[in-house]
Parts: C-alpha cells; sequence; structure tokens
C-alpha cells in the first residue's frame, strides 16, 4: 500500500465523530477510503480500541450518514488498522446539514452556486435546464427567435417551415411541461435580467488594474448580447487597421476577430450564470482579458484548454442551440482554435487561467522593442502636433490606392518628393500610417484608432 492521501485516501491517528464529514465527503466524490491508525504522514500507529470501534462505526455511519460503509480490519507494517470503504453514491449525502466533496486530498464543504450544482447534478439536472414558472411565452422576443432560424437554416433545414413558436420552443427542449426553462429565458427573453440580474456582461478600458478609463454594460438574450458585446468592441475599444486588396477595403482588427468572436461565445455559453462573476472584457493597451465565473468539468480542466479534448458543456441546453445556429462545433476545439488565430496572427499563445471559480483568457499583444529617450522624446513631441491639411490629402489620395507611390503623390498634392516624406514620417510617427512589404510591392496600410 501506499501511504499517502488523494483525492479517495484519508488518514488519521484516532477516531472522532467529526471525520463522518469525510465520510461524507467520499460518498459525494468517487468514493474512498478512510484509515484509522494511520498518521498524518503515512506512518502506521495502530488502534488500541479496535474492536469497539469495529462495533460502534457502522452503525454510526449508517444513523448519522445513511449509508452502508464497509468498516473491516486491516494489518499493516505489523499494526492493526480500520479500513472505511465508502462507495460512491447517485444521492446526495449531507452531514449534519451541510454537504462535502473532496478536492484533491482535502474535504471541502459546499455552498453557493457549488452547492447548486451539485444538488442539480445529483438529480440529473443541469442549472439551464430548469422551469421557471413565472416566465411565459408572452416575454419570447420573436425578432431573436427569427433570426436563429435564419441562422440554424444549414444544420435544421426545416426549421424556417416552423410557424407555431411553442412547437419549435418544445423541439429545441426549452419547454418542461407547461413551463419555459431557463435556458429560453437567456437565449431569447426580452428581458433576462428581470430573472437574472447576474446575466449582463461589461467592458472597460483599462490603463491598470485599478484604473478604469471607460466602461460598457451590455444587457438583453445572449443572441443579442453577442451582438452588442461584437459591435461595442470593434467601434469603441479596439484599433483597426486599414488596407485595400484592388479596390476592396480590408478592416483587420488588431487582434485576430475570429478569436475574439470564440471567447465571447464559450464565455457566454459555458458561464455559471448561478453565480455572481459577471462576463468581463478588460482591455488594456499591450492585452485584453475575458474572465468569466465558471464551473469546470473534472474531465476537462483548464490544463486541456490547449490539448484535444471532449466537449464537457456546463450548460448543456444554451451550448445545443448555440451549436444549431452554427456559432460553435460541438467537440471542444473551440479553445484550440483560439490559439491557431493567436498564432496565425503572430500573437504569443493566449493564456488560460482558472482561479476564484472563474475561467480567465489573456490575449497578449507581441512585446515591444524599447526605443531611446531621444525617440521617445521626438515622437511626443510630434503628437502634440495637429494633422495639417497637406497630410490629410494624403492619407485620402492612399485610402485609395494603398500602393500610390511617392511621385504620384508628389503630382497630385504639387508637393516636393522631400516634402511628401517628411509628412508620411511625421505621420508613421503618430501611428497613423504604416508601410508593409518592400519598396516596389508593398503598400501603404492606414491605421484607424
Amino acid at each position: 500500500m501506499n501511504f499517502i492521501e488523494s483525492q479517495t485516501i484519508e488518514f488519521k491517528r484516532i477516531w472522532k465523530d467529526c471525520y463522518l464529514k469525510t465520510i461524507c465527503a467520499f460518498a459525494n466524490s468517487d468514493g474512498g477510503k478512510f484509515y484509522v491508525g494511520i498518521d498524518d504522514d503515512g506512518s502506521v500507529t495502530g488502534v488500541e480500541n479496535i474492536k469497539s470501534l469495529l462495533e460502534v462505526l457502522p452503525n454510526k455511519i449508517n444513523n448519522r450518514l445513511g449509508l452502508l460503509a464497509d468498516v473491516s480490519l486491516k494489518k499493516l507494517n505489523n499494526e492493526k488498522v480500520i479500513e472505511i470503504s465508502v462507495n460512491k453514491t447517485f444521492a446526495p449525502v449531507s452531514f449534519e446539514g451541510k454537504f462535502y466533496k473532496r478536492s484533491g486530498s482535502n474535504t471541502i464543504e459546499l455552498n453557493g452556486s457549488n452547492l447548486t450544482n451539485f444538488l442539480l447534478k445529483k438529480y440529473g439536472k443541469t442549472w439551464d435546464d430548469i422551469a421557471v414558472e413565472e416566465f411565459t411565452e408572452n416575454e419570447i422576443n420573436k425578432d431573436t427567435v427569427e433570426r436563429f432560424k435564419n441562422l440554424a437554416q444549414e444544420r435544421i433545414p426545416a426549421i424556417t417551415k416552423e410557424k407555431d413558436l411553442r412547437s419549435l420552443l418544445e423541439k429545441l427542449n426549452l419547454y418542461e411541461g407547461n413551463y419555459l426553462k431557463r435556458a429560453a429565458i437567456l437565449l431569447f427573453g426580452k428581458d433576462p435580467q428581470r430573472y437574472f440580474i447576474q446575466s449582463h456582461s461589461k467592458i472597460g478600458k483599462f490603463l491598470s488594474d485599478s484604473e478604469l478609463l471607460t466602461s460598457d454594460i451590455v444587457e438583453g438574450n445572449l443572441f443579442e448580447q453577442l451582438d452588442k458585446i461584437i459591435d461595442i468592441l470593434r467601434t469603441k475599444y479596439l484599433k483597426s487597421f486599414i488596407s485595400y486588396e484592388g479596390l476592396h477595403r480590408v478592416e483587420t482588427l488588431e487582434y485576430p476577430y475570429e478569436a475574439v468572436r470564440e471567447a465571447i461565445i464559450n464565455a457566454l455559453i459555458h458561464r455559471d450564470y448561478s453565480d455572481t462573476t459577471v462576463l468581463q472584457i478588460r482591455v488594456y493597451d499591450n492585452k485584453i482579458v475575458f474572465s468569466n465565473g465558471a464551473t469546470l468539468s473534472p474531465e476537462v480542466p483548464i490544463e486541456k484548454f490547449k490539448l484535444k479534448h471532449i466537449s464537457k458543456p456546463f450548460n448543456p441546453i444554451i451550448a445545443n442551440i448555440f451549436y444549431k445556429a452554427g456559432f460553435v462545433e460541438s467537440w471542444g476545439k473551440g479553445t484550440n482554435n483560439i490559439v491557431d488565430e493567436c498564432l496565425k496572427m503572430g500573437l504569443p499563445e493566449p493564456e488560460y487561467d482558472y482561479e476564484l471559480h472563474a475561467v480567465q483568457i489573456t490575449f497578449h499583444k507581441p512585446e515591444q522593442k524599447e526605443v531611446t529617450k531621444e525617440v521617445t522624446k521626438e515622437v511626443t513631441k510630434e503628437v502634440t502636433k495637429e494633422v495639417t491639411k497637406e497630410q490629410e490629402l494624403i492619407l485620402e489620395i492612399i485610402e485609395g490606392n494603398s500602393k500610390v507611390t511617392i511621385s504620384e503623390l508628389s503630382e497630385r498634392t504639387d508637393l516636393s518628393h522631400k516634402t511628401i516624406k517628411k509628412y508620411i514620417s511625421r505621420l508613421t510617427d503618430l501611428d497613423i500610417l504604416k508601410r508593409e512589404g518592400g519598396r516596389k510591392l508593398g503598400r501603404w496600410v492606414i491605421i484607424k484608432k
């Protein structure tokens, strides 16, 4: 026997009735073995009153916990110890009105959202699968339903023919008897925050972790929040680079659009809406951080987010409807796609963290090279100057033709080559203009702030 405590093994030198909470935790987790007569460090000490304990413990466990545990005598290192073998139970077990589970080699008391989710799981339910009696079809946003039907045509071709709202919602597993489920409120409700006040999202621009410059609160159902969040990020918080491919104007976000969108969708789908931690998007100069309250599945810990893993959605009904709408795949590739999109754009790998009951994804910009004090002074000096009409004219010409040459700019503005180069250098220092590619085959890119 390996004398080390673990998720399924606990040692105690002597028996105390308070240890019944550990027996309770084993039953609520994956089962386990509790040994009396072994010290916490694994040293076998033996038990003196072993005969009495063998008689008392089975009844005590049964009376106090409602469990039938196998209590037996074992001989280890020539010492007699008691082994209490506990099986995993399908119904939740409490000790003195409290519920416990194992986390590694620790016994923890469940409360708040952890307790809620534990009880739901024990009874074969998920948070989004619970019916809400007060919510009615009159509170369904029919515009959102119609939008969903259009999005879902590819995966459910017959959905556009469905005209009866109740029938549609029943087919989407959003009804339980005569009552709509929580998932229906979040997905299609006119005002989900009336029922779940914490179901909104926040976006903020931060100068540092403690300095907030500006912020937005996003409300509405999940389809509406997805659209609003992306729109606000693109128009208010994130920079875009403007370029041209032939006659087509191309706008590229400073972070990969598909990765940003995937991070938002994952957060909306997998949020633990029983938790008070809302979806927060914190935008800094050098990074963007997505954070949302979450309860991770033991099969998919945070360490597996960058590896191939199975899909274990916390809100399976919500996840299934987002899948039908074509927003996600069903086999757990989302977190891997985020990594791939960041690397494709030349950004560092995003970081995945899980602490304080929240999942956090951080996108980083490439590290900036250090600049000399002289260059910093020069750039600061240029920034304080306004863009002139001549420079605005140069930008207008470039916006119409990203491959325009210095000579062509000179001809169209009646400015000398030297002046054109000076103005372009100035616009470059101001982070308004940049050059991509070589002198002959390159192009100008206007940076939109």
